[in-house]
């Protein structure tokens, strides 16, 4: 079962207000993760790829191959429900490349900072493919998947960042209110289509 990534998102800003749930974990399925993710898809608190303090996660030397100017399906599976939204990222060169996790509102409660919401590019600007996927507020059972335009352009290990946000969350050591996860790209660029000059050239 798929689920659909077209939601009707208003120009500007977007904030998304979600009720109370707890911890929340994702498992990135397609393409294949850049690291060995447990049953829960741990490790994954750390940005930008996942980790976390004590382990920041075993290689799986995986690279998947792509087409420029074409699409990339994205599948993952949230493990342990909490409401929120993902975003998807493409750095060329390095992870450094990737964006900071998305901004988020937060109050003030008794245990410290909770999230309440997050801002959400509309349209979206290079790093970032696509932005406030798969916006939910109870639990899926099944995985959530789309495909998602890729840049024309050619690098040997582009780093594609899967981001989820998680609203009414209280701060996670580290990651905050965001858990990561990545995955290697080899992408050709169609030769029939010019090159997306927005992108970094790879070095």
């Amino acid at each position: 079962m798929k689920h659909s990534a077209r939601f009707l998102i208003p120009f500007g800003v977007l904030l998304i207000a979600i009720p109370t749930a707890v911890q929340a974990h994702f498992k990135l399925l397609e393409p294949a993760s850049w690291i060995i993710e447990d049953a829960r898809g741990d490790p994954q608190k750390s940005g930008p790829c996942g980790g976390n303090n004590v382990d920041w996660g075993k290689p799986t030397y995986a690279i998947a191959k792509a087409t420029g100017g074409g699409k990339i399906h994205i599948k993952v599976l949230e493990t342990v429900f909490h409401p929120g939204h993902y975003r998807v990222s493409l750095a060329v060169n390095s992870p450094n490349e990737l964006p900071l996790d998305p901004e988020a509102l937060t109050t003030d409660t008794e245990s410290g900072p909770r999230s309440v919401s997050a801002k959400i590019q509309n349209p979206p600007q290079a790093p970032v493919l696509t932005d406030g996927l798969w916006v939910h507020t109870a639990k899926v059972d099944t995985p959530w998947e789309t495909d998602v335009d890729l840049p024309n352009i050619n690098c040997k290990k582009c780093t594609l960042q899967i981001v989820q946000f998680m609203a009414e969350h209280r701060v996670n050591n580290p990651g905050n209110f965001t858990y990561h996860h990545c995955a290697v790209l080899q992408i050709t660029a169609d030769p029939a289509k010019p090159l997306d000059k927005q992108w970094p050239v790879e070095r």
